[in-house]
């Protein structure tokens, strides 16, 4: 019944089929090979920031040189210090931050360090809205070192900042690009969120950058694809046999002439 298969016609649907399905199953495989490399990545660098998060405070200037100035996932939650005055005329507030599911705004104040160039502290996070420095904690004077985590510099919309259009001494997202236009001098890379936040303010968390807690839609995306790839195998073998058994059947028709031969 399935001496068909050995006409030449047959024997290149076979090749032509067993081909699609070596590539269906090689494409899965790449795949699922990408999914897990973006997995194991994840993880190495959770593993790094847990790191990051334990060990001692460094020198902010030794973690931002001019080498890598900017901050990366690998030193985001970093323990750092900085030495330097409170530029409290330049102090600016952040609306639109939420904290354990509530509204408030940062307070944000300039470190002006010794080589000329400020970091952008936040004091820390208080709820309601910002009406003015008059309701914030006084940032101390003189010559003060703080501690705090390191924190990425925040894109347009994201953690869950305001569009423009703000009243003066208030900011919308918290970056070098948005800081240079209202700081009369240079800024680090980034912010610092300080351990110690003064009464009636309270400590922010360290802020993940985008995709860099958890998986990132590409991961699962790369998963996905996997699915389809062997979903596409199965599928080949599935039409594969059912042409198969259609041509069985017609040729055992033919052969009870049921059917006119070809």
């Amino acid at each position: 019944m399935y001496r068909f298969l050995l006409t030449p016609r047959w024997i290149a649907a076979c090749a032509a089929g067993v081909l699609a399905i070596v590539v269906c199953l090689w494409l899965g495989s790449w795949q699922l090979g990408r999914f897990e490399d973006r997995v194991a990545t994840q993880h190495d660098t959770s593993r790094a920031a847990a790191g990051a998060a334990a060990a001692p405070a460094e020198p902010l200037s030794g973690v931002l040189t001019a080498a890598r100035p900017e901050v990366g996932t690998d030193t985001v939650g970093r323990a750092v210090s900085a030495a330097g005055r409170y530029d409290t005329a330049h102090q600016l507030l952040v609306p639109g931050r939420t904290l354990d599911g509530r509204a408030g705004y940062y307070v944000l104040t300039p470190l002006r360090t010794a080589n000329g160039r400020a970091v952008a502290v936040v004091r820390g996070w208080a709820p309601g809205s910002p009406g003015g420095a008059a309701g914030v904690p006084a940032a101390p004077s003189g010559e003060v070192t703080v501690t705090g985590r390191l924190q990425a510099p925040e894109s347009s919309g994201s953690g869950g900042a305001v569009a423009g259009g703000l009243p003066a001494g208030q900011l919308g997202t918290i970056s070098p690009a948005t800081l240079i236009n209202v700081l009369p001098y240079p800024v680090y890379d980034g912010w610092v969120a300080a351990d110690a936040a003064p009464a009636g303010l309270s400590a922010v968390p360290t802020v993940q950058p985008q995709g860099g807690d958890g998986l990132t839609l590409r991961a699962f995306q790369n998963l996905g694809y996997t699915l389809e790839w062997f979903v596409f195998a199965g599928f080949v073998v599935f039409m594969f046999f059912r042409l198969v058994r259609r041509e069985a059947e017609a040729a055992q028709d033919r052969a009870l002439g049921l059917e006119p031969a070809a």
